[in-house]
């Protein structure tokens, strides 16, 4: 188990290369790839059953210890990210297609790797996990209402569908995983280590099924889809950590406000695009999987050497923020 820890560390620290170099081997051979998309819902609901696994009960108590802190970061995550998908979108002037790609990285809930970047930043890790996990629980209703609404004036939008498949491949497999932690601890906590593999694995896999199927769509508008995905994410992390700031919360609880809402679960967002649009509506969550995680772990980095003021001390860490790495 030593030598797993060792290579799952090896694997979380260098993911966003990892992934960068699937997505570059796809696009050179997408013939060899393009037939993993119907893989992609199984993928996500294992990462999903995965970050079940990881919650314990107690990453539930900072619900009712500071529901105005929570209250605030989800609905920042739900509000903020869906109208600069559109808003971005619209001034770079993306196909129906894109544009309704970018807005459902925007409204899917944070992603698990932005857990692990709130530890790393010295942040309220207990509010980054509550607010993944609350996010997540929301998603069927809110992620198919917002699509709808933002989505829906460029293209059909079925939002009973999206609610269907969000309960079958998000909403299902991380309440299993949670009840099987709960029941079978000791045996759960054995394979908790190999988590972020499985994760990488996955994700990895779900990045090269959408660039593969979308190869020529990706090399013809590359450099305009970078620009929006960077903007998108750089401008999450910004006006999440702002709205921390109007609202007077602490430094550390600033800092998981940022990181939550700039950090999505873009493999729901591409398993969605693959399901209810077409693989070129996925090339936005691809990218964002790719470029999150290299802007969080840079942010991270900066804001681990950045002492925190004394009232902002985060809690203990939970011990779910430091297992695993998601989308």
């Amino acid at each position: 188990m030593h030598r797993i820890r060792i290579i799952s560390k090896f694997v979380g620290l260098w993911f966003g290369l990892i992934v960068l170099a699937a997505g570059g081997l796809a696009l050179a051979m997408p013939e060899a790839f393009a037939g993993m998309t119907v893989a992609i819902p199984l993928l996500l609901s294992v990462i999903m059953l995965g970050m079940g696994m990881t919650l314990r009960p107690v990453d539930f108590v900072i619900v009712a210890k500071r529901p105005w802190a929570l209250l605030v970061g989800v609905a920042a995550q739900y509000v903020v990210m869906p109208l600069l998908g559109l808003g971005i979108a619209v001034a770079l002037d993306l196909s129906p297609m894109l544009t309704a790609g970018l807005i459902l990285v925007g409204a899917a809930p944070g992603g698990t790797a932005s857990n692990v970047m709130v530890f790393l930043s010295k942040g309220d890790t207990a509010l980054s996990v509550a607010m993944t996990t609350v996010s997540t629980l929301l998603a069927p209703i809110l992620t198919p209402l917002i699509v709808a609404v933002l989505a829906g004036q460029f293209l059909p939008v079925d939002p009973g569908a999206l609610f269907i498949s969000i309960l079958k491949i998000v909403l299902v497999p991380a309440l299993l995983g949670l009840v099987l932690r709960m029941l079978l601890p000791s045996l759960i906590e054995r394979f908790l280590d190999v988590l972020p593999l499985v994760s990488v694995a996955a994700i990895t896999a779900v990045v090269m099924a959408v660039v593969a199927a979308s190869s020529s769509t990706l090399m013809s508008i590359g450099i305009v889809l970078v620009v929006a995905v960077i903007l998108h994410n750089g401008l999450g992390l910004t006006v999440g950590y702002l709205i921390g700031r109007v609202f007077g919360l602490p430094v550390a609880s600033r800092r998981a406000i940022s990181i939550e809402v700039g950090m999505q679960n873009s493999g729901l967002a591409a398993a969605l695009a693959v399901a209810h649009f077409n693989p070129v509506a996925a090339l936005p969550a691809a990218l964002f999987s790719v470029w999150h995680n290299v802007s969080g772990s840079l942010l991270a980095g900066y804001w681990s050497r950045k002492a925190l003021p004394a009232e902002s001390a985060p809690e203990p860490t939970p011990e779910s923020a430091t297992v695993g790495t998601g989308s």
